[in-house]
């Protein structure tokens, strides 16, 4: 039961971390429009927080993939998300016919949240660089 946890761990790492690490390296390459589309939203200094998404999203993406600092880097991931979801999925004052695709988005981060602290609280399992137990 043991290493069927362990690979269930490693998979949820893997599943879990794939798109932040795609964002991130997207948000690195395309610089210019990343700070645009926080500008855009009217965050404060829009080259600073993209630099921060792309630290996040790339950075502790990596890292909770390899399983280095795992439980840090979840928990990162979900600081990160709190703000994103609350600034960029805002359904409830989207237009009607944005409105259900930022619900959708806004329930999917809620629910990456919630894997996020279950990393936190469990670990990355044993098939990691830290080889904490699950």
């Amino acid at each position: 039961m043991n290493s069927q946890r362990d690979v269930a761990a490693l998979a949820a790492r893997f599943l879990l971390t794939v798109m932040f690490i795609i964002s991130g390296f997207g948000k690195a390459t395309g610089f210019e429009g990343s700070v645009s589309f926080i500008a855009g939203a009217g965050m404060p200094l829009p080259q600073l927080m993209a630099i921060g998404a792309i630290a996040v999203e790339l950075g502790a993406g990596l890292l909770l993939l390899v399983g280095y600092k795992a439980r840090w880097a979840a928990l990162a991931i979900f600081l990160f998300l709190i703000p994103t979801t609350l600034i960029f999925h805002q359904f409830w004052a989207a237009p009607p016919d944005e409105a259900m695709e930022q619900q959708i988005n806004f329930m999917k981060n809620v629910t990456i949240m919630g894997g996020m602290l279950m990393v936190w609280a469990f670990g990355p399992g044993r098939f990691a660089l830290d080889r904490e137990a699950a």
